[in-house]
């Protein structure tokens, strides 16, 4: 049995600089990693959706070209291509990875399934055959989330895909279906109509993107729409039946029922966590009704030196909390900082075009809780460089404290969305008023200029 001081779960964004980190301090560090380094992130989610957005934007933008003066005529998408460049960015940035890995000193990277067989003991089931008995004073667990699957019946009998097995499609779908309206399933639903699929998207709430404020939303269904896609809210898929290459899925609607055919179904209705082989409970380690690992403010699990970073153990399912997780548990336990999750303002961004960045509370959030506000809207065709740019689609919004003048939230549909909201981001982090930006001096013509126009509205 080796023993080591630090045993690292998962090799996902918060667990790879984090046993790099842990081996770097001196402490002995094992990192258990049961298919690739670099989690979610690297091989299934941020960096190759967002090659393949980036390829389904030129695609889009070529189209459109003539509002500029400029006409390329017919377009041809070459989805090996578009793929193969996706490959090489993830086979690069995992193996970059591996390597900064395997040539940490103290450090051993164990490629296999752990499973906890004690307090502090694990049993890993090595991918190359047999197994390895472990312990460690410390643990850190980083295992992620899968997709889940509803429970629908024939969608068993049919070749579902998840956010991870779509990647692998060597084909453009001629129509694909998709369960779900959150950032997953508009992403890759967007992605795939600008590379010629017919696209439906199936919701059963009353409306997509129910976290975001209705204005926002409703924008979004209008971007959506301008590009064909078909979205059908207050509907469930209640059966699935496949013959030869196409699938009837039959659609329940306030009660009535209806049908469509596709020939490709994405499943994007959530994500659990990953973990029903790690044997949480043999190690006294609680989840919440979710399946979630139950952690503290300093990311400590109910069993103490066993902590959870990242996706598993619930709430925004974002890299980067994943990334400043770590970036916590260096602080405690080997800087031996007081720290907390507490609080912890998180922004995000879904890439559809445009772009929608997100940060702080909604307009709903705040009347909910009797906040006393300002809500400061700007539609982009009101926005100089968005007219220039012949690209007017989308809007900004953010909500101000009526009596401080601070910024409590954001939200910006439009280029380059995600960056304009780190600006009212970092406002916010500051403590800097909707005054003070309001009356900045910012280079012209640009988007963040449109900050300016954005508070105007308020006084």
């Amino acid at each position: 049995m080796k023993h080591y001081d630090a045993i690292v779960i998962g090799a996902g964004q918060a667990g790879t600089p984090l046993c790099r980190k842990l081996a770097e301090s001196g402490l002995k560090t094992a990192l258990i990693e049961k298919r690739w380094v670099g989690g979610t992130c690297v091989n299934d989610g941020c960096s190759p959706t967002k090659a393949m957005v980036a390829s389904a934007k030129a695609a889009w933008s070529a189209r459109h070209n003539e509002v500029l003066g400029v006409s390329v005529g017919g377009i041809t998408i070459d989805f090996d291509e578009i793929l193969g460049r996706k490959n090489s960015i993830v086979h690069t940035m995992r193996s970059n990875s591996e390597k900064r890995i395997l040539n940490t000193a103290g450090l051993d990277l164990i490629y296999g399934t752990a499973r906890f067989t004690g307090r502090k003991e694990i049993t890993v089931s090595l991918n190359d055959g047999g197994s390895e008995m472990l312990t460690a004073d410390k643990f850190f667990l980083n295992t992620g989330l899968q997709p889940v699957i509803p429970n629908i019946e024939g969608i068993h009998s049919i070749p579902y895909l998840t956010s991870t097995t779509i990647m692998e499609l060597s084909e453009i779908p001629e129509h694909l279906l998709i369960l779900g309206s959150g950032y997953i399933a508009l992403e890759f639903g967007q992605m795939f109509a600008r590379f010629g699929s017919k696209v439906t998207i199936i919701e059963r709430e009353k409306r997509i993107l129910k976290k975001e404020d209705a204005d926002i939303a409703e924008e979004v269904v209008k971007i959506l729409a301008q590009e064909d896609i078909e979205i059908l809210t207050q509907t469930n898929a209640v059966q699935f039946v496949q013959s030869g290459h196409i699938i009837a899925v039959g659609l329940e609607t306030e009660g009535r029922r209806s049908q469509r055919s596709c020939t490709h179904v994405l499943v994007a209705t959530g994500r659990r966590p990953q973990m029903d082989a790690l044997g949480l409970e043999t190690a006294g380690v609680e989840v919440d009704e979710k399946g979630y690992i139950k952690v503290n403010a300093q990311l400590e699990t109910t069993a103490a030196g066993i902590f959870a970073l990242g996706d598993v153990k619930g709430g925004p399912a974002f890299t980067h909390v994943s990334y400043d997780d770590y970036r916590l548990i260096i602080q405690q336990v080997i800087e031996q900082k007081q720290i907390s999750i507490a609080d912890r303002l998180v922004p995000y961004c879904m890439f559809i075009d445009p772009q929608l960045g997100r940060v702080g509370i909604t307009e709903q959030q705040a009347r909910e809780k009797g906040l006393d506000i300002k809500v400061a809207v700007l539609k982009n065709d009101s926005v100089a460089r968005s007219i220039e740019t012949g690209d007017e689609r989308g809007m900004m919004k953010a909500i101000v404290d009526a009596r401080t003048g601070k910024i409590l939230g954001a939200a910006v549909l439009a280029e380059q969305g995600g960056e304009i909201v780190t600006i009212l981001q970092m406002a916010m982090i500051g403590g800097v008023t909707y005054q003070q930006i309001r009356n900045g001096v910012f280079a012209h013509p640009t988007y963040a200029e449109s900050l300016n126009n954005l508070f105007m509205g308020l006084d």
